[in-house]
């Protein structure tokens, strides 16, 4: 058995009340304190920025194919392209992707009763798979698609729906402006779903209905469409494939991301990464600086020990070796306890979701979790070590003490 660890193991387990056994305590809580923070953060960051990332997802896909427009901002009226079986076979057979489908939208007024807003009125076909959105579904259905004409039937937001006065049911006009007073159309839909994202900016500005219908008010060609929604199965991929895809589509079309697209909430979104990165800086330097400190303290206090050893013929280095492994008993003990309170409290969010937000501003309703296990593995591990390099620092003062000295040492 190594002496070192033995000295330390007896050290550290002392339990007779002294000073050093304070500062242990206080070290190891730090620690854990710090851990813990770390593994909180983490998971909370990465809750947010798969939450809210799959929000936009589920609505939108990750890449949109559309005519090029320079001028024109991309999340209004598409120039009409016309659907080619042979573009959307190239592109489901690329690797990572999942699935594909057509969409068209047009800006439109509801109205109900008196009470009027401005939409952009989403439109798909019977292909679109609305199980991406089942989750955002709130009352009703989403519509079908069985008339031969185009369907009457139109789903919108819960807080739209709130604005006008609109119930699951009820029947609503839809007007669609031209270019001059007299173009004006209009429709009248039943609304039969609603629906709400919790990205409040979007819920009250779209509402999906039948395609067939925005072909029908654009006098469009029976085959065209607005656009495609490409899904991936890893939203990792994004941008690379779609540099990919961009080179496969026919000259004036163009793939963007859903990052080009809506850059205003993954700019959000990234900013919880230098939010992230800062706690770990803090929580990093408090633990290593709890942890050397609780090492020089140990260290004067057993000045009288060290002379002893030395005088006895111990080297510096097994003398140092003795703080390093009680240090490291504070460290791995901190590092414990941190992991265990930080994934606890992580999973009783988790589970009851007691932190409850704003989400108009934060586009969740409540704290949102993701835990990735590898993370807190690394975390801990990383912890472990920057706390052991750090700690080979002050278990150098160890080489400055004289044996004579510390032995007459009060």
């Amino acid at each position: 058995m190594d002496v070192s660890w033995f000295i330390a193991k007896r050290i550290a387990l002392k339990k007779q009340p002294s000073y050093s056994r304070f500062i242990t305590r206080l070290a190891t809580a730090a620690t854990a304190v710090s851990v813990a923070a770390m593994i909180i953060t983490l998971a909370f960051v990465n809750g947010f920025q798969k939450t809210v990332s799959e929000k936009v997802f589920g609505f939108w896909g990750h890449i949109r194919v559309q005519q090029y427009e320079s001028a024109k901002s991309i999340v209004a009226e598409e120039t009409a392209i016309l659907h080619d079986p042979l573009v959307v076979t190239t592109v489901q057979q690329m690797p990572g992707v999942s699935h594909v489908q057509s969409f068209a939208t047009k800006s439109a007024v509801i109205q109900f009763n008196k009470d009027i807003e401005g939409v952009l009125l989403k439109g798909v076909d019977s292909n679109y798979n609305f199980n991406n959105l089942q989750g955002f579904l709130k009352a009703g259905r989403w519509p079908r698609f069985s008339d031969s004409l185009y369907s009457k039937e139109i789903a919108i937001s819960t807080p739209l729906a709130t604005m006008l006065g609109i119930a699951l049911n009820d029947t609503v006009k839809l007007i669609f402006i031209g270019n001059t007073s007299t173009d004006a159309q209009f429709r009248k839909l039943q609304v039969v779903g609603l629906y709400k994202t919790g990205i409040d900016a979007y819920d009250k500005l779209f509402a999906l209905g039948d395609m067939r219908l925005i072909r029908r008010i654009n006098q469009w060609e029976p085959n065209a469409i607005g656009g495609y929604e490409v899904f991936l199965r890893d939203y990792t991929q994004m941008d690379s494939l779609n540099a990919r895809l961009y080179e496969q589509l026919p000259g004036t079309w163009v793939s963007r991301t859903m990052r080009e697209i809506f850059p205003n909430i993954f700019d959000w979104l990234n900013i919880q990464d230098v939010n992230r990165d800062l706690i770990f800086i803090i929580m990093g330097v408090v633990a290593v600086i709890n942890l050397i400190t609780s090492l020089l303290i140990l260290i004067l206090e057993r000045v009288k020990m060290v002379g002893v050893f030395k005088a006895l013929g111990a080297t510096n280095w097994h003398i140092q070796k003795i703080f390093v492994w009680q240090s490291s008993f504070i460290a791995l003990i901190g590092v414990g306890i941190g992991a265990f309170i930080g994934i606890g409290l992580c999973l009783l969010q988790q589970h009851f979701q007691l932190i409850q937000l704003n989400e108009l501003e934060y586009y969740v309703s409540t704290a949102p979790i993701h835990i990735i296990w590898w993370q807190i593995l690394v975390v801990c591990i990383v912890t472990m070590l920057i706390c052991f390099i750090s700690l080979l620092l002050p278990s150098m003062l160890v080489t400055k003490i004289n044996p004579v000295k510390a032995i007459q040492f009060r």
